[in-house]
């Protein structure tokens, strides 16, 4: 019996709007782990191991400027400040550039994730909006923001 119950409660508790979908609303009970494990297997799945660029001055010059025009309204620039995209949004867009996140991805995680986006997070994917070039360069940018060439440094100052 409590195995029609149970689905029959969550169906209700779903089609009644009782379940908090505004950004600003409270999380649901496991709603972070699930999603996170969710989301982690299934880039460490399918995210490339192998590089399809070099990470050269030339090419995270590039992604510097590709990061610049696509990524910076809701990942941040080094010293900035949150923007107000960014502020409304859930779950939080990691700023890049923060200490706490300044650890070196692997670019295939990166990649994977600039062309495919992430579900309900806000964060788009660029299959149909860059070149596989354009999306490996900002991948290697973003995998080597802690340790940039002087160049690339002040491009994105």
């Amino acid at each position: 019996m409590g195995w029609i119950i149970l689905p029959a409660a969550v169906f209700l508790y779903l089609r009644f709007g009782y379940v908090p979908v505004a950004v600003n609303g409270p999380v649901i009970p496991l709603e972070q782990m699930l999603a996170g494990a969710a989301i982690e297997a299934k880039i460490a799945r399918e995210a490339p191991t192998n590089e399809g660029l070099p990470a050269t001055e030339e090419n995270l010059l590039a992604g510097a400027k590709i990061y610049r025009e696509q990524c910076v309204e809701c990942h941040g620039l080094p010293g900035g400040t949150k923007s107000v995209a960014a502020k409304g949004m859930f779950p939080d867009p990691p700023q890049f550039f923060e200490r706490k996140v300044m650890g070196n991805d692997p670019v295939g995680q990166n990649y994977w994730v600039v062309a495919n986006g992430i579900r309900l997070t806000g964060m788009p994917g660029y299959k149909e909006s860059l070149s596989e070039e354009q999306m490996w360069q900002v991948s290697q940018f973003l995998s080597k923001r802690g340790k940039l060439p002087e160049s690339v440094e002040r491009s994105i100052h």
